[in-house]
């Protein structure tokens, strides 16, 4: 062989003598297997059987006598004592006690409590009929395809604050529309303001 063959034949030959050295070093390690741990037995299933209890019949709440309020005595002008004889107060009217076991008046109409002087009455009507208008008009100008998710949400509310809004004032509940149209205009706005 040549001088040149030699070199890496040797170069050759010490790699493949250390790679062996190493490999006769290694050595597989054993793993302990570990003792299965000792668990407890498991509790006894104790179930606590519940006798449900008969509770007795509750009656039915009687329902209250009504009364009718009297109306406050009114004030008498002032007259002199000589020139009008006074005359007996009439005895005070008393209405028969209500039976329990007959039912109420069905044919009479429920009372409708008024918050609003009767004067001022219209004039809030036509300001929420107004307002209902206004909220009406912007919402007919909206593209209702043309709106998001949460636009198209907003729009609908609008829209159930009206009708519930004319409802109430079919109902003579002025308190309960004007806040209705209140929330019903300014989500209209809102949306034309898009």
């Amino acid at each position: 062989m040549s001088q040149n063959h030699r070199i890496p034949a040797l170069a050759l030959l010490s790699v493949c003598a250390w790679v062996a050295s190493g490999c006769l070093g290694l050595q597989a390690k054993s793993v302990a297997i570990p003792e299965p741990l000792d668990m407890p037995a498991p509790p006894p299933r104790v179930v606590q059987v519940r006798d449900p209890e008969v509770l007795p019949p509750v009656p039915m709440p009687e329902e209250p006598v009504r009364t009718t309020p009297t109306s406050p005595p009114r004030p008498r002008a002032a007259a002199p004592a000589a020139e009008a004889p006074r005359t007996p107060p009439e005895p005070a009217r008393t209405e028969p006690p209500v039976d329990a076991a007959r039912p109420a008046d069905e044919t009479r109409p429920p009372t409708v409590l008024q918050t609003t002087p009767a004067q001022q009455e219209g004039e809030a009507e036509r300001r929420i009929r107004a307002q209902l208008a206004q909220a009406t008009n912007d919402l007919n100008r909206i593209n209702y395809r043309a709106l998001n998710t949460d636009a198209r949400t907003q729009y609908d509310t609008a829209k159930r604050f009206v009708s519930q809004a004319e409802e109430a004032l079919r109902a003579k509940n002025q308190l309960f529309a004007t806040n209705l149209a209140d929330k019903a205009a300014a989500l209209a706005a809102q949306l034309v303001g898009r």
